[in-house]
């Protein structure tokens, strides 16, 4: 089973930053979890959210900031603000600005060893099927469009994943499941080799989807397993990957 880091270490550090990513590899998760979306200049983001009054206290929003403008606010101390004045806060090297995509290839790239990378494609959104197309080129450039690549992408939009596999028909692909009554509509659609995404809750709250998960030999990745409870049924269910905001939780638990 993969641990997967939840938009990096994201239980301790602030999410989607680099020290985030970095902690996640020192502890040696299997893989990172990001999402992404476009800027007004084209830049792909490590962004989870379509604003940034969560994480950075501004009403802006992602699509319409360039990427100059989302370096001016800090998406890193509102997840410890007072870090500064307590001695047992964990030390991090603090980037604050947006992380780039590339940014994050490039550490994957020089992580040492293999590093999967799992990245979300956000929509809806303005851009529409540009964040693909910029994906895939992005992914080029790095050459990890092919069979023996460790990137796989993911979307709860079905669109969104037929746009991927045509422009990276080697690439794996993560068909997300946000409600366990979306799967009998989805089954009909998605491609046999595509890997199936549903929640933790879902597949708690309606033990019908595993089974029916199972039933058609359906490879699952999990999302977002933070308890010993719920990386048992993942284990009982033959789940492949665990997305988790604490992936060094989740290594001790398997033993690792």
């Amino acid at each position: 089973m993969q641990v997967v880091a939840h938009r990096g270490a994201s239980h301790e550090i602030a999410e989607h930053t680099l020290a985030a990513y970095a902690e996640a590899i020192r502890i040696g998760a299997d893989g990172l979890e990001c999402d992404v979306r476009l800027t007004a200049d084209g830049h792909l983001v490590c962004v989870h959210d379509r604003n940034l009054r969560r994480i950075a206290s501004s009403r802006g929003l992602i699509s319409a900031m360039t990427l100059e403008e989302l370096n001016r606010h800090d998406f890193a101390s509102w997840k410890h603000q007072w870090a500064d004045l307590d001695d047992e806060a964990p030390m991090v090297d603090r980037e604050t600005g947006v992380l780039t995509l590339r940014k994050l290839l490039e550490t994957v790239a020089d992580a040492g060893r293999r590093v999967e990378l799992a990245i979300e494609t956000k929509h809806p959104t303005r851009y529409g099927g540009l964040v693909e197309r910029r994906l895939a080129h992005l992914l080029d450039e790095f050459g990890w469009t092919g069979l023996d690549s460790p990137v796989r992408v993911m979307s709860f939009s079905y669109t969104a994943l037929q746009r991927m596999q045509r422009l990276a028909p080697k690439l794996q692909l993560v068909q997300l499941i946000e409600k366990a009554h979306h799967w009998p509509m989805l089954r009909r659609l998605v491609e046999p080799d595509w890997i199936i995404g549903p929640g933790i809750g879902e597949l708690r709250d309606h033990p019908g989807l595993g089974k029916h998960l199972n039933l058609a030999e359906r490879e699952i990745h999990v999302w977002t397993v933070n308890t010993e409870a719920e990386l048992r049924l993942c284990q009982e269910l033959g789940v492949t990957a665990v997305i988790s905001d604490r992936p060094a939780y989740m290594l001790e638990l398997l033993g690792r």
